[in-house]
């Protein structure tokens, strides 16, 4: 930021224009952010490409019924062969439930208007067949849906155990996880910032004011969201909600304890808060504007994913990041000046006191790593490299719907129940779109399909649009590898009837789309956001030599967080997998704010450098900086950590990996391995720039001139 202008923003007259139009804004828009959850998409569809096969076959479907069509399974299990009374019971509340509103009558078409009761060939148990139609915000409706079910299965059921599995029971056990999730996150990641900064600052009364902006950062995010989704057709869902709660809060706090780390240091140099703060943000802006670029850029590349769920989370966040950037350069700062000097109480920074960096932990650190930086990097490296191996413990091939819950849910339950008395599931049944007049030759070409129960396969009574509709159950789980293999030969089957243009969709047919197409993104886009990062780096440190170097270090601390994680979920936490986006994911949020932490460090190293060369000016770095990103990195692990509060194996392990991740970027790769690469390279860190001829100022650091050999019988000393 240049001078003028951070000394403008933080003008004796000017901080107060400041804190009123973010006040007038939050007062303006504020109330938006708690209509976010009213435009938010979690049906199938949302997670797709338009030009999926399995998506193509849901927009046939619309033309035969109603398009928030959603199945629910109830059914009745018995101890021994169900009884007269038994099978009274279940045909009595099939009626009852038949008469419901809220069914799809074109779907129950198919059985005479009734909900149809399959009994299993052992006797022992019958399953209803309830096509439910809960319009277009189905989602939000499920709950209530399900509870009004199994309120008619459970009345007079004596000895009969009932259950609400299919697609619906799904839904449900979703809606339930992330009903209360803002809140939930809101609080959680509040707290986890709250303690962390009182430990930070060890003031009872200065984490209020990074709280604070954070809060109107998070507020009017979430009111940008909600425009962009109602106006613009941006996809949100409940996952990206609570994540943008999250990484808001974090990314946020981390940019406020940089900021206000060089504004205590600048105290410390000027009598005038004012003139203070102003120097403070023209020396910390360049890092913290860079760092928000590097995420905002990363993010928006998964603009270019297939799957709409993936493609919408990058602006969400990216809304989030830019609007948190904001609000910290400038609300921040005012408030800062606004109160003085006293906000840091008990700890308050004098005009004239000496830098407690300069003795500080980082300080001895980097004096320790100065006396053997090339053994000290080659050693961190090979560690970090062995950790790599446990990736081949992730298991990222897709989740089934047990494995998503970190705690068994009611529709896993009735899955079980469901598989010990049926082969099949007839909520979930593969469907096949084809041309009206090649439905016959369809069904000729299912018998040999394994895996298919072709002999119970449904064809639409009258064809619509030219086409016909044909579901076929499926003889084991739906969610299974086993069902995938049988839709990929399935539309291989059907893809050689000349003129059926078949199409094979359903909720096997859609996870198989996802798990394909998130292959597909992560090839693409991984790649493009590693190019992104170094050209933002080239930029900032107008060199080459040290953006590769760094990026090389992010992706070796990626590779070691992604290890380790796969090791814990495989060994410790038991389980079942990965979601096939969780690599895609773990690398935005790992590369993107890994990446951070170098920059705060090697833009603080630059500076120095400039003025006593870079083997100086990267032991003065570390001990400016080592306090304030250590306790960023803490915080954002931390606010990570919490969507460990949500039941959801997803959420959880993006939290773990992310969490863990930041730990090691901020410990281990930026305090000692980056910090030993610039003690070893030296001014070739710098290369091809001016500073790497230079070293600094009025020094030609080559063969005739050599850069000085650093110092370390003290600790590096603050520039004054």
């Amino acid at each position: 930021m240049h001078r003028s202008v951070a000394g403008w923003i933080t003008h004796s007259k000017v901080k107060y224009v400041v804190i009123l139009f973010w006040v007038a804004l939050l007062v303006g828009l504020g109330p938006l952010a708690a209509k976010l959850g009213d435009v938010q998409k979690n049906d199938q569809k949302s997670f797709l490409p338009g030009n999926a096969e399995s998506t193509k076959v849901l927009d046939i479907q619309a033309k035969f019924g109603s398009a928030n069509t959603i199945p629910a399974i109830v059914l009745y299990e018995s101890d021994g062969k169900l009884t007269k009374a038994e099978l009274a019971k279940i045909a009595s509340d099939a009626q009852k439930i038949s008469a419901r509103d809220d069914l799809d009558t074109g779907e129950l078409a198919k059985f005479d208007g009734q909900v149809p009761v399959i009994p299993s060939e052992d006797g022992m148990a019958a399953q209803l067949y309830v096509p439910l139609d809960l319009g277009v915000d189905g989602f939000d409706k499920v709950s209530p849906a399900i509870e009004s079910l199994k309120k008619i299965a459970d009345a007079d059921a004596g000895g009969l155990a009932t259950y609400i599995t299919g697609p619906a029971g799904q839904a449900d056990d979703f809606s339930k996880a992330f009903e209360g999730i803002d809140t939930t996150l809101l609080f959680a990641a509040g707290g986890v910032v709250i303690v962390m900064l009182l430990l930070t600052y060890r003031s009872p009364i200065l984490w209020l004011l990074p709280v604070i902006s954070a809060g109107v950062a998070l507020g009017l995010a979430q009111s940008a969201v909600y425009l962009l989704a109602k106006y613009a057709d941006l996809t949100v869902n409940g996952q990206s909600a609570g994540i943008l709660t999250v990484l808001v809060f974090g990314a946020g706090t981390d940019y406020a304890l940089l900021i206000v780390a060089r504004y205590r240091e600048e105290l410390r140099r000027h009598e005038n808060r004012h003139e203070a703060m102003g120097k403070a943000l023209h020396r910390a802006s360049p890092a913290v504007i860079a760092s928000g670029a590097t995420v905002i850029v990363g993010l928006l590349c998964l603009l270019l994913a297939q799957i709409n769920s993936t493609r919408g989370l990058g602006p969400v966040t990216a809304v989030g990041i830019a609007v948190g950037l904001l609000v910290m350069l400038t609300l921040l700062p005012a408030l800062l000046v606004l109160v003085g000097r006293w906000i840091f109480w008990p700890r308050i920074p004098h005009f004239g006191d000496t830098e407690p960096n300069d003795t500080g932990i980082w300080s001895r650190v980097g004096v320790a790593i100065s006396k053997a930086p090339r053994a000290t990097w080659v050693v961190t490296t090979v560690i970090l490299a062995a950790l790599t191996v446990g990736i081949v413990s992730l298991d990222a091939t897709g989740l089934t719907n047990k494995e998503q819950f970190t705690k068994t849910q009611p529709s896993v339950e009735g899955e079980e129940a469901l598989g010990r008395h049926f082969n099949s599931d007839e909520s979930t049944p593969v469907v096949i779109a084809t041309t009206e007049n090649t439905s016959q030759d369809i069904l000729t070409v299912l018998q040999d399909v394994e895996g298919l129960e072709a002999s119970r396969a449904v064809v639409s009574p009258e064809p619509k649009d030219g086409y016909s509709l044909i579901q076929v159950p499926l003889t084991g789980a739906a969610d299974s590898s086993e069902a995938a293999d049988t839709v990929e030969r399935t539309r291989e089957a059907v893809g050689k009837v000349d003129g059926a243009d078949a199409l094979v969709g359903g909720t096997t047919a859609i996870n198989a789309d996802v798990q394909r197409l998130s292959g597909e993104d992560n090839r693409l886009i991984i790649p493009i956001i590693l190019i992104a990062v170094f050209l933002i780096l080239g930029l900032l440190l107008r060199a080459i030599a040290a953006p590769v170097i760094l990026i090389v270090t992010v992706v070796l601390s990626f590779g070691a967080a992604l290890g380790v994680s796969g090791l814990v979920f495989d060994h410790v936490l038991g389980f079942g997998g990965a979601d096939t986006s969780f690599p895609l994911f773990a690398f935005v949020f790992l590369v993107a704010l890994g990446i951070d932490y170098n920059i705060f460090l090697m833009t603080r190293v630059r500076e120095e450098a400039l003025e006593v060369g870079t083997r100086r000016g990267a032991l003065i770095g570390l001990s400016a900086t080592g306090g304030v990103i250590t306790s960023a990195g803490l915080v954002l692990a931390g606010t990570f950590a919490v969507l460990a509060t949500l039941p959801l194996v997803f959420l959880a392990e993006l939290g773990f990996v992310v969490a863990f991740g930041v730990l090691l970027d901020t410990i281990i790769v930026r305090s000692v391995l980056v910090t030993a690469l610039n003690l070893d390279i030296g001014r070739w860190m710098w290369w091809p720039s001016s500073l790497w001829k230079t070293d600094g100022p009025d020094h030609l650091a080559d063969n005739a001139h050599p850069a000085e050999p650093v110092d370390t019988t003290g600790p590096p000393m603050h520039k004054a």
